[in-house]
């Protein structure tokens, strides 16, 4: 059945590639991410994660696979128009993306095995990066992003579905996009999750009472607190 089970195929840009391809791609991103408003279930759910409590204030948050770091640039803007301070580190396996995103305050590592101690950050975050990696090693990934987190985990990522795929095939196609970021993009999608998925690697990591649920159809959130 289509869809019916994750795809394990590789995307075109899950391997190393040239600076300049790189750069497009992430400039396609972002005009994707922009119509599908990715960094709202951020802004929209951190602060109940954490209890809208005046400790989110201030927080040290850790972005795992941040790309060229838009999501934390993003948020720590938003956070001061709050009146916050949400201090981002940005955690990625690729330099050539990290060095896209100079002024940042970034550490070339793998989600899979972090250079950070127990509970370095008040908060992990993750933004569609678990469907890059296969069963296996997203729990691996849920583990550590659990193991470094003082207070919490938000994880947004795609819902495998026919809908977003068909949507994001129109969209890239009319955005002009370029065939091999809209074959990634629907790829992704393929490689995206389904509830029970997600639910049931977090248990497998020790992640307890996590919620994971669905969000307006495209994504997939999951939510953990370690204050309950």
């Amino acid at each position: 059945m289509f869809l019916g089970a994750r795809s394990t195929q590789a995307e075109y840009f899950d391997a190393e590639r040239p600076p300049e391809e790189l750069s497009a791609f992430f400039r396609a991103l972002a005009r994707v991410n922009r119509l599908f408003a990715f960094t709202e279930p951020f802004q929209r759910f951190l602060p109940q994660l954490l209890d809208n409590c005046g400790g989110c204030r201030s927080l040290s948050i850790l972005d795992l696979g941040a790309g060229d770091g838009s999501l934390g640039r993003t948020l720590s803007a938003w956070a001061s128009r709050q009146h916050w301070e949400w201090r981002i580190t940005n955690l990625d396996v690729s330099l050539a993306a990290l060095r896209l995103n100079p002024a940042g305050q970034n550490v070339a590592g793998s989600a899979l095995a972090m250079p950070f101690r127990e509970s370095s950050f008040d908060v992990v975050v993750v933004s569609q990066m678990t469907h890059h990696l296969a069963d296996d090693l997203a729990r691996e990934h849920l583990r550590e992003a659990w193991r470094v987190a003082r207070r919490g985990i938000l994880l947004s990522d795609l819902h495998r579905n026919l809908l977003l795929y068909a949507t994001l095939w129109l969209l890239c196609g009319l955005s002009r996009s370029g065939q091999t970021f809209r074959n990634d993009a629907l790829l992704s999608v393929k490689r995206g999750w389904r509830v029970p998925e997600l639910q049931q690697l977090a248990a497998q990591a020790g992640i307890p009472q996590a919620e994971v649920k669905l969000y307006f159809g495209a994504r997939i959130l999951l939510l953990a607190s370690k204050q309950k």
